[in-house]
């Protein structure tokens, strides 16, 4: 295998990747030792026929696809590793030689870390801000306990309100029809909750238990289900029970029964601190954040969209993850939404622009400012991840191999180049 390399505009990089034909001819007879069970040549038993037999059949590149398939992430990472590139995104494949008795050569587009030229990163000018806990904010907390420790009784003897939990049935149509995936039986639906297509649920209020009423909705343009986009529809909808959250009264008991205090004002107490604590967490952060747009801004480098794309997709991979922990798929969440896979795509790549750049500018101050981090800071950060997983620090430390140990030093040292500019900056 030999590879070649072009440096494009942009930070980015074209491999151009031969690999020996006699590598292609091992791997088209794989696929054909694999695939020939499968198929079914008149005069001979399946699975029985010639290669050269099937292939006069079906054409010489009858297996040419599966053979590059089979080739080319091998000979693609063992080709990004030998061009000594730093490869920051997902390869942009093409095939520009596939023939039987010659070489296989492909084309692989990346994106490499682009240099970054830094700006002024000290002393960067962001506007002071004030900690203030209010008497508002420590009722929202309280309200929120409240809330977990509501009890849910029944209501018979009124029609739907507001943040009532109904049960309902309901069938939808569009011009008479009903369509796939509007029906449902003994559905959950708290009204306020915007679950539901927009002045859906708030054509429930006032209606009682047991009587049925027309609700009328329009698609948004963007949804998923394309058939269903920008349509008017007609649900019919039965309320089969109504309840409420009743919430524990607001005493001294609920200081006992939520928290390790006996009075109601010794819990406030105890929650103004906590949020104090939280808003100085919230404050830094946010104070961190704007030194870096700043430093984003006053600094150039050129990202390539291949970068971007690679980044995007991560997000939104990791996204899925996460809200398939709460046992919610993407494809539904694109679907109550009303958002197409291409559109939350776009949806997500100022964000991930913003953290290619954050990245970059703060791993060249790490450069810069020759940012070491000690093996006491590691220990440390391998304990609150032991923790985190609830492992032994000797089992976790087993399991990092030398890539991941490696991660850990420059997402620490970009840790502490952030905490660097964010303390060196000036409140004005």
């Amino acid at each position: 295998m030999s590879v070649q390399v072009e440096n494009l505009e942009k930070s980015l990089a074209k491999l151009t990747i031969e690999v020996d034909a006699d590598v292609l001819e091992k791997s088209i007879e794989k696929v054909y030792q694999k695939q020939k069970s499968r198929i079914s040549i008149q005069g001979f038993r399946k699975g029985k026929a010639p290669r050269h037999i099937i292939e006069k059949m079906y054409g010489s590149a009858v297996f040419y696809e599966d053979a590059a398939n089979d080739i080319v992430p091998q000979a693609y990472e063992d080709a990004s590793k030998e061009c000594g590139l730093d490869i920051v995104s997902q390869p942009k494949l093409e095939v520009v030689q596939l023939e039987k008795g010659k070489p296989f050569i492909f084309t692989a587009e990346v994106a490499v870390r682009p240099e970054v030229t830094l700006g002024e990163y000290k002393g960067i000018e962001v506007e002071k801000t004030e900690i203030e806990v209010t008497e508002e904010d420590i009722m929202a907390e309280i309200d929120k306990e409240r809330e977990s420790n509501a009890r849910t009784i029944t209501v018979e003897d009124r029609p739907v309100q507001d943040k009532d939990i109904t049960t309902i049935d309901f069938e939808g149509f569009i011009d008479g029809n009903s369509f796939e995936g509007g029906k449902a039986e003994d559905y959950s639906l708290t009204i306020g909750s915007h679950s539901f297509i927009d002045n859906f649920e708030e054509q429930l209020i006032g209606v009682n238990i047991g009587e049925e009423v027309t609700v009328n909705v329009t698609f948004p343009e963007n949804y998923q289900a394309e058939e269903l986009a920008g349509k008017p529809a007609e649900f019919k909808v039965t309320v089969k029970e109504i309840k409420v959250k009743e919430l524990p009264d607001l005493d001294d008991e609920l200081a006992k029964d939520v928290s390790e205090f006996d009075t109601l004002e010794e819990y406030k107490a105890d929650i103004k601190k906590n949020l104090e604590e939280e808003k100085k967490n919230e404050m830094l952060a946010e104070k961190e954040d704007k030194v870096i747009e700043k430093i984003i801004e006053n600094s150039t480098m050129e990202i390539a969209d291949l970068m971007v794309d690679t980044q995007t997709k991560n997000i939104i991979e990791d996204f899925a993850r996460r809200i398939q922990q709460q046992g919610l798929s993407i494809e539904q969440y694109l679907q109550f939404t009303g958002l197409t896979p291409e559109a939350f795509m776009e949806q997500m790549k100022p964000q991930a622009l913003k953290r290619i750049q954050t990245r970059l500018v703060l791993e060249k101050i790490v450069e810069v400012e020759n940012i070491e981090v000690s093996d006491e800071r590691i220990e440390e950060e391998l304990q609150k991840m032991a923790e985190t997983y609830n492992m032994e620090i000797d089992k976790l430390k087993e399991m990092l191999g030398e890539d991941e140990m490696k991660q850990l030093h420059t997402d620490i040292a970009v840790m502490e180049a952030a905490t660097l500019v964010r303390d060196a900056a000036k409140e004005v």
